[in-house]
């Protein structure tokens, strides 16, 4: 069987790599200017580099267009009509809707639609990780024939019938968590600190934020643009999180003690419910993965956006653990940090009481208020371009940091991951 990947990029490469190390005759394509160096990476291991994707898709027995959400129109438009007849083609991108629609529109009738999405970024390997697989358009032989070539990789299987269904649960999970942790950032940037050298980031969880902005500010701006702007059921988790965001900081600075604890209370009933299973973080390995030189004395924190966050949930009624179908690490550790805040009640106390009272941590609450605002209007305009140049404003400030940011983070995950707290 011929496997053809269209896009060489991180998670192109990473899939390629599995199936020439399963034994599979594989070909991919990228761009001309990237030839030479996918050539002395791949060709080693086996990988064949053809001059483009109309060349790999003549071949091909399997297709995987591994390209950003924005451009999959484009790329299947310039291929598509090529597809061998009878072939299985299937997608890498996050964001389902404009890659079926691209699909059904370029692409021959003859051909099987069965696309997939890995629930894990190039850094993690695919072996034990959740892989979405949606049937799209396809009979029992082909299906069975794209599943046995996709367990080569190791990964979990989960089938979803319909490509809307992923999108929403992606939506659910990830949209206002994004958007939330890099509001966080955009925060720090502008007020121009960085957060473990400050006495009000420096608690097990606050170890958990840092770590998951600086891994989500390390990747590439598309891959969170893509998942915010072309998902249509992801605008309205952001709207919601900002909302919340907006109402709770209003209370705040009202210091409207009684309908704040009230409203987080009924939050936390709902969220964390004791019918949930809960993930259970373990503190003292959260409190290992400082990146501050010297500790000192931890500060009292509002942890507005974990606040925020599940607020969210319960006005749009989403359970957070229903959703761990389509559960990645990092959300695993996002919930896991709301689930430990909430749960934790002299933490949550702690956080109530610095929310209302404490003026020290008003500026940085400020701060977080206007990233959120900034965010959400990027996003609700639609505006690609514009997500990109904030991403990479906020990165330019922590890049120093990234690198060993996602390092410490996957050992993090790992860690709690081997001990069982993140199932």
């Amino acid at each position: 069987m011929n496997v053809g990947i269209i896009g060489l990029g991180d998670m192109g490469k990473m899939y390629a790599k599995g199936f020439a190390k399963a034994g599979y005759t594989v070909y991919g394509s990228d761009l001309p200017a990237r030839r030479a160096q996918l050539e002395e990476e791949l060709s080693p291991l086996g990988i064949s580099i053809l001059d483009d994707g109309k060349e790999v898709s003549r071949i091909c027995d399997v297709i995987f267009y591994a390209v950003e959400s924005e451009r999959i129109e484009e790329v299947l438009e310039r291929y598509g009509s090529s597809t061998k007849y009878g072939a299985i083609v299937g997608g890498q991108t996050s964001v389902k809707h404009p890659e079926i629609m691209a699909f059904e529109k370029h692409l021959p009738k003859d051909v099987h639609i069965i696309t997939c999405h890995s629930l894990h970024g190039p850094g993690f390997d695919p072996a034990g990780q959740k892989m979405i697989v949606i049937p799209h358009r396809t009979n029992t032989e082909a299906y069975q024939r794209m599943t046995d070539l996709l367990s080569c990789l190791g990964s979990e299987m989960v089938e979803m019938k319909d490509y809307k269904d992923h999108d929403r649960i992606v939506a659910d999970t990830q949209a206002a968590t994004h958007v939330g942790f890099e509001s966080m950032g955009t925060a720090w940037a502008s007020a121009g600190f960085f957060p473990w050298e400050n006495a009000s980031y420096l608690g097990g969880i606050d170890n958990v934020k840092i770590l998951t902005t600086l891994r989500i500010f390390s990747y590439k701006a598309h891959i969170y643009a893509g998942l915010a702007i072309l998902n249509p059921f992801a605008r309205q988790q952001v709207k919601r999180y900002a909302q919340s965001e907006s109402e709770l900081f209003k209370m705040m600075i009202m210091e409207e003690e009684q309908a704040f604890r009230a409203r987080l209370y009924k939050v936390r009933d709902f969220v964390f419910h004791e019918s949930r299973k809960p993930l259970l973080l373990d503190d003292q390995i959260m409190q290992e993965f400082s990146l501050s030189a010297s500790p000192g004395v931890r500060k009292a924190n509002s942890h507005l956006s974990l606040l925020s966050m599940a607020d969210s949930w319960y006005h749009l009624q989403t359970n957070p653990y229903d959703n761990l179908i389509c559960q990645t690490p990092p959300f695993r550790l996002r919930l896991g940090i709301v689930e430990y805040l909430f749960r934790n009640e002299e933490l949550l106390e702690e956080s109530i009481t610095a929310a209302l009272f404490d003026k020290s941590i008003r500026a940085d609450d400020l701060e977080f208020h206007s990233a959120v605002r900034e965010w959400t209007s990027i996003i609700g305009y639609g505006d690609m371009e514009g997500y990109k140049q904030h991403f990479d404003q906020t990165k330019l400030f922590f890049k120093d940091r990234l690198e060993h940011g996602r390092e410490q983070s996957s050992a993090m995950i790992k860690r709690l991951s081997d001990q069982t707290y993140l199932p």
